[in-house]
């Protein structure tokens, strides 16, 4: 049976990747420490998510609390599977901008560190594995936040005559702009998967993300908004917006899509190669407009301040292009909207969330 190496796997992308490649024919090794409890607190910790894994799927995965910035650890496992890994799919990260200030070295040492112990074990032992990394559209910066946009009532929005209205392509520039401590921790491992590729003609790719969501996202303050929104408004705990009016635009997409243009790539795959990855034209939304969406799906309305101060390196609009792998995968396409998104999130965890919020109380 051909190996898969999914690292953070019982995080969000992760717990969805070990799930969909198991179904597809792989043994997969997850590896997982749980610094999400330590990042967010234990409402984070993905310690169930862990134990569901282990629990449903028997033998065909294997949980390793390993911790990436461990070089030697990396090359023993790696060591240990050699060419049977057929694939490897990086998702363990510290994933928030605002928690990268409180400790830059360990953002730096978890997101850009743990990265090169990755690319070069597989370097070593599994040259021809393809190695996906879930990077994002922070490696971009604030550079968005100049581009003309237009205010309107419940977004801010390009025109629609502008060349980059249906979304933001990877021809934006990472430079000469604001990206936060996180954003430049994850411009380093980028840029280092890319080079792993170019330089050693290993079949990487670095799928800059917008929101990724879904149901399994453990939504903290620091982390994960759609799914964090979605939480308060089902429990009344109260939800600060940070900046820009409640305008700011992000494109969200479930992870189910991603983790298929994650199969997609490896059916195919190719060094060096970059794409922008999110919901698009299709599946994009204001923080505004989210809790529109949120109050008529729980049936509840949400209790949120709004504060003047965006956060360091926010975007105030975020659109990805998809087109570059659409034309490049064309099989692939998104299957969730906003709406379906939100419904799936509050159908999942609604019970669980009142259930907490009333053990609390």
């Amino acid at each position: 049976m051909p190996i898969a190496i999914i690292t953070g796997s019982g995080g969000l992308i992760g717990s969805e990747s070990v799930r969909y490649f198991v179904e597809q024919g792989f043994d997969v090794v997850g590896l997982d420490n749980d610094m999400r409890a330590y990042f967010f607190g234990d409402d984070a910790s993905t310690k169930p998510s862990s134990a569901r894994l282990v629990e449903e799927l028997g033998d065909s995965f294997r949980l390793e609390a390993l911790d990436i910035r461990d070089q030697s650890g990396v090359d023993r496992l790696f060591a240990q599977h050699g060419p049977q890994v057929e694939l490897v799919v990086h998702t363990a990260a510290q994933p928030s901008h605002d928690w990268a200030a409180r400790e830059p070295h360990t953002d730096f040492s978890v997101n850009a560190t743990g990265t090169l112990n990755l690319l070069e074990a597989a370097r070593q032992h599994c040259p021809t594995a393809t190695f996906i990394f879930t990077s994002t559209n922070k490696v971009y910066g604030d550079l968005p936040n100049f581009l003309p946009l237009q205010e309107l009532e419940t977004r801010w929005e390009l025109p629609t005559d502008h060349e980059w209205f249906e979304g933001i392509p990877v021809e934006m520039s990472i430079d000469q702009s604001t990206h936060s401590l996180f954003g430049a921790s994850k411009v380093a491992a980028d840029v280092l998967v890319q080079e792993y590729g170019r330089y050693f003609d290993m079949p990487t790719v670095c799928f800059r993300g917008g929101c990724l969501t879904g149901p399994q996202h453990a939504g903290a303050q620091l982390h994960g908004f759609l799914a964090y929104l979605m939480r308060c408004t089902v429990t009344g705990d109260p939800y600060t917006i940070f900046g820009y009016k409640g305008k700011q635009v992000r494109d969200n997409i479930h992870a189910h899509d991603v983790v298929r243009a994650f199969h997609a790539f490896h059916g195919n795959p190719r060094p060096a190669a970059v794409y922008n990855l999110g919901g698009g034209r299709a599946s994009n939304v204001s923080m505004l407009e989210a809790i529109d969406l949120c109050q008529q799906i729980a049936g509840r309305e949400l209790n949120f301040t709004l504060s003047d101060e965006a956060r360091i390196g926010d975007h105030q609009w975020y659109v990805s292009d998809l087109d570059a792998f659409r034309k490049d995968y064309p099989g692939w396409d998104l299957t969730f909207g906003i709406r379906a998104v939100l419904e799936d999130i509050h159908a999942v965890n609604a019970e669980r969330w009142e259930a907490q919020a009333a053990a609390k109380a």
